[in-house]
């Protein structure tokens, strides 16, 4: 895998943020240990390619980068057009001054910038010291363990493992901060951080809005009709709902503070919309009642339409 991070992550050098991040992810499916135990190559492609992405990604590095500013590592790169100014300045003006001999001084300073730093004193250079690249990372989680937090192990690039936390109520496309746990740092500089995107799964029951848990219950004909006690899952648990005679389909019922419950905010509620089930088979005798009560009680639920037509 090239050290190009461009050529890593197989785009051009003018795709956008949205394609960079669509082959950053379908590559890191490929290549993440956890799919690819005790493969070294593997291990190191990924690496290289989280790396990329967490360049590419930032637009202030991706700029330094095209102009050379930076490497594939995001480190500093040594300035070296002080001596192409120098080269490129013709017979009258290259290593010309009327100082005599101060100005080779002068690019022995220029030189020295190419390894290193000088600390002040002459000839005493310091190694170029910068922070370590961010990690960027991927994590699918399940819809109640986003909800109600959760632990979780994962494996970064350089095969360490690390115990992430969930926070309770953690959103969909959140980043969780892991201070230090990226690439380590150039010249003893501090190490970069993990940063670890979370992409929650759908529920088979559940769906989120903000804090509110919202979900469909079907309800029988009778309950609907004579109102009753059933029973509701939530997110924490099952709970007992009062149902009241005579509601309609899409009726919403409020459980208060049963849905999501986030360290700093208010918990959310469990918002059920109850749904009449009709039974799968219609007998004579729910048939005879009907055209009674129909012949009887006719009334018409969709009046209030017809004025709006």
């Amino acid at each position: 895998m090239s050290d190009d991070p461009y050529k890593t992550l197989g785009v051009a050098k003018d795709a956008s943020k949205a394609e960079i991040s669509k082959a950053y992810r379908k590559l890191a499916k490929e290549l993440h240990p956890d799919l690819n135990p005790g493969d070294r190559d593997a291990e190191e492609r990924f690496k290289k390619l989280s790396a990329a992405y967490q360049l590419l990604k930032d637009p202030e590095k991706r700029k330094r980068y095209d102009n050379g500013e930076i490497d594939a590592s995001g480190a500093e790169k040594p300035q070296q057009r002080y001596y192409r100014e120098y080269a490129d300045a013709g017979e009258a003006g290259r290593y010309h001054s009327t100082a005599g001999f101060q100005d080779f001084a002068d690019v022995s300073d220029i030189f020295a910038d190419l390894v290193g730093r000088r600390d002040g004193a002459r000839g005493s250079r310091t190694a170029m010291r910068a922070r370590g690249p961010d990690i960027h990372y991927r994590m699918e989680v399940a819809f109640l363990e986003a909800v109600n937090g959760a632990k979780r192990r994962i494996t970064m690039p350089d095969g360490k493992t690390i115990d992430l936390t969930i926070p309770a109520g953690t959103r969909n496309e959140s980043v969780l901060r892991l201070k230090g746990k990226g690439h380590p740092g150039l010249g003893g500089g501090p190490s970069g951080d993990a940063l670890v995107e979370i992409a929650v799964l759908p529920h088979h029951l559940f769906r989120r809005k903000g804090d509110d848990i919202l979900i469909d219950l079907p309800i029988t004909l009778d309950e609907a009709v004579l109102g009753g006690k059933v029973e509701v899952p939530t997110v924490s648990g099952r709970v007992i709902l009062t149902i009241p005679p005579g509601v309609s389909s899409g009726r919403v019922m409020r459980l208060k503070g049963k849905g999501v419950k986030a360290t700093g905010r208010p918990a959310g509620d469990h918002l059920v919309r109850l749904s009449i089930a009709m039974p799968q088979e219609i007998d004579p005798e729910l048939e005879a009642f009907a055209r009674k009560w129909r012949d009887d009680h006719a009334y018409d639920p969709r009046g209030n339409l017809k004025s709006t037509l």
